[in-house]
Protein backbone atom coordinates (compact mmCIF):
# COMPACT_ATOMS: atom_id res chain seq x y z
CA UNK A 1 0.00 0.00 0.00
CA UNK A 2 2.95 2.85 0.88
CA UNK A 3 4.57 1.90 -3.34
CA UNK A 4 1.15 2.56 -4.35
CA UNK A 5 0.69 5.82 -2.08
CA UNK A 6 4.42 6.90 -3.44
CA UNK A 7 3.96 6.29 -6.85
CA UNK A 8 0.59 8.36 -6.61
CA UNK A 9 2.65 11.61 -4.73
CA UNK A 10 5.45 11.17 -7.20
CA UNK A 11 3.10 11.17 -10.30
CA UNK A 12 1.61 14.30 -8.72
CA UNK A 13 5.06 16.27 -8.35
CA UNK A 14 6.17 15.48 -11.57
CA UNK A 15 3.13 16.48 -13.15
CA UNK A 16 2.92 19.31 -10.85
CA UNK A 17 6.31 20.59 -12.30
CA UNK A 18 5.44 19.46 -16.15
CA UNK A 19 2.07 21.99 -15.90
CA UNK A 20 4.86 24.75 -13.95
CA UNK A 21 7.11 24.75 -17.29
CA UNK A 22 4.88 24.57 -19.88
CA UNK A 23 3.33 27.66 -18.13
CA UNK A 24 6.54 29.32 -18.15
CA UNK A 25 6.50 29.29 -21.90
CA UNK A 26 5.86 32.65 -23.77
CA UNK A 27 5.57 33.69 -27.44
CA UNK A 28 6.37 36.52 -28.70
CA UNK A 29 6.59 38.22 -32.40
CA UNK A 30 10.67 37.93 -32.14
CA UNK A 31 10.30 34.42 -30.80
CA UNK A 32 9.22 31.05 -31.44
CA UNK A 33 7.67 28.47 -29.03
CA UNK A 34 4.20 27.24 -27.52
CA UNK A 35 1.40 29.30 -27.61
CA UNK A 36 0.08 32.27 -29.04
CA UNK A 37 0.17 35.59 -29.57
CA UNK A 38 -1.08 38.64 -31.77
CA UNK A 39 2.32 40.10 -33.66
CA UNK A 40 1.80 43.87 -35.53
CA UNK A 41 2.13 43.93 -38.89
CA UNK A 42 3.72 46.96 -40.97
CA UNK A 43 0.30 47.31 -43.21
CA UNK A 44 -3.41 46.06 -42.53
CA UNK A 45 -3.70 46.57 -46.62
CA UNK A 46 -4.06 43.57 -48.97
CA UNK A 47 -0.89 42.97 -50.95
CA UNK A 48 -0.72 41.21 -54.42
CA UNK A 49 1.81 39.12 -55.71
CA UNK A 50 2.19 39.15 -59.66
CA UNK A 51 5.45 37.32 -62.06
CA UNK A 52 7.87 40.08 -63.06
CA UNK A 53 8.97 39.55 -66.63
CA UNK A 54 8.47 36.50 -67.42
CA UNK A 55 11.05 34.96 -69.80
CA UNK A 56 10.67 32.02 -72.20
CA UNK A 57 13.02 28.85 -71.82
CA UNK A 58 13.12 26.36 -74.76
CA UNK A 59 14.84 23.87 -72.25
CA UNK A 60 10.86 23.23 -70.14
CA UNK A 61 9.99 24.26 -72.42
CA UNK A 62 7.43 26.96 -71.01
CA UNK A 63 8.15 30.35 -69.42
CA UNK A 64 10.02 30.51 -66.10
CA UNK A 65 9.69 33.55 -63.31
CA UNK A 66 12.85 35.10 -61.75
CA UNK A 67 10.76 37.54 -59.77
CA UNK A 68 7.81 39.03 -58.63
CA UNK A 69 6.15 42.18 -58.04
CA UNK A 70 4.37 42.69 -54.43
CA UNK A 71 2.08 45.43 -55.18
CA UNK A 72 -0.58 47.72 -52.43
CA UNK A 73 -4.08 48.19 -54.95
CA UNK A 74 -5.40 50.01 -52.14
CA UNK A 75 -7.09 53.78 -52.89
CA UNK A 76 -5.32 54.73 -50.18
CA UNK A 77 -2.20 52.50 -49.59
CA UNK A 78 -0.77 52.98 -45.95
CA UNK A 79 2.48 51.28 -45.88
CA UNK A 80 5.69 53.13 -45.97
CA UNK A 81 6.47 51.70 -42.78
CA UNK A 82 7.41 48.31 -44.60
CA UNK A 83 10.43 50.27 -45.72
CA UNK A 84 13.52 48.62 -44.51
CA UNK A 85 12.19 45.62 -43.18
CA UNK A 86 12.82 42.40 -44.53
CA UNK A 87 11.19 40.27 -46.32
CA UNK A 88 10.93 36.62 -47.40
CA UNK A 89 9.10 35.16 -50.44
CA UNK A 90 8.46 31.69 -51.31
CA UNK A 91 6.78 29.93 -54.31
CA UNK A 92 5.12 26.04 -54.03
CA UNK A 93 4.01 23.87 -56.06
CA UNK A 94 1.93 20.86 -55.75
CA UNK A 95 2.06 19.56 -52.31
CA UNK A 96 3.49 22.59 -50.98
CA UNK A 97 6.79 22.21 -52.24
CA UNK A 98 9.21 24.74 -52.08
CA UNK A 99 10.22 25.59 -55.58
CA UNK A 100 11.89 28.68 -54.82
CA UNK A 101 12.41 31.18 -52.09
CA UNK A 102 14.27 34.93 -52.62
CA UNK A 103 14.55 37.38 -49.68
CA UNK A 104 15.85 40.99 -49.42
CA UNK A 105 14.59 44.50 -47.90
CA UNK A 106 11.47 46.55 -49.15
CA UNK A 107 12.59 49.53 -50.74
CA UNK A 108 10.81 52.37 -52.43
CA UNK A 109 7.39 51.76 -51.15
CA UNK A 110 5.14 54.98 -50.93
CA UNK A 111 1.53 55.47 -50.02
CA UNK A 112 0.49 55.69 -53.36
CA UNK A 113 -1.73 53.85 -55.16
CA UNK A 114 -0.69 51.57 -57.01
CA UNK A 115 3.25 52.01 -55.02
CA UNK A 116 5.06 48.24 -55.66
CA UNK A 117 8.85 46.81 -55.24
CA UNK A 118 10.52 43.60 -57.10
CA UNK A 119 11.83 40.84 -55.06
CA UNK A 120 15.32 39.96 -55.76
CA UNK A 121 15.71 37.81 -58.48
CA UNK A 122 15.41 34.00 -57.49
CA UNK A 123 18.20 31.96 -57.64
CA UNK A 124 17.00 29.24 -60.85
CA UNK A 125 14.59 30.67 -62.38
CA UNK A 126 11.29 28.61 -61.51
CA UNK A 127 8.83 26.99 -63.90
CA UNK A 128 5.84 29.28 -64.06
CA UNK A 129 3.45 25.91 -65.43
CA UNK A 130 4.50 24.71 -62.08
CA UNK A 131 3.65 27.02 -59.24
CA UNK A 132 0.49 26.94 -57.06
CA UNK A 133 0.72 28.85 -54.52
CA UNK A 134 2.98 31.96 -52.89
CA UNK A 135 3.68 33.14 -49.37
CA UNK A 136 5.12 36.18 -48.68
CA UNK A 137 6.39 37.43 -45.48
CA UNK A 138 7.35 41.05 -44.23
CA UNK A 139 8.90 41.45 -41.04
CA UNK A 140 11.70 43.09 -39.00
Amino acid sequence: MKRILGAIAAGVVAFSGIYALAASLSVTSNTLGAGTSVVASCTADTLTATYGTLAYSTTIPGYTVTALVIKDNTATPNWTTCNTLAYRVTLYGSGNTSLGEVTGTVSGVANTSGSSFTTATFGTAVNANLITGVAVVIGG
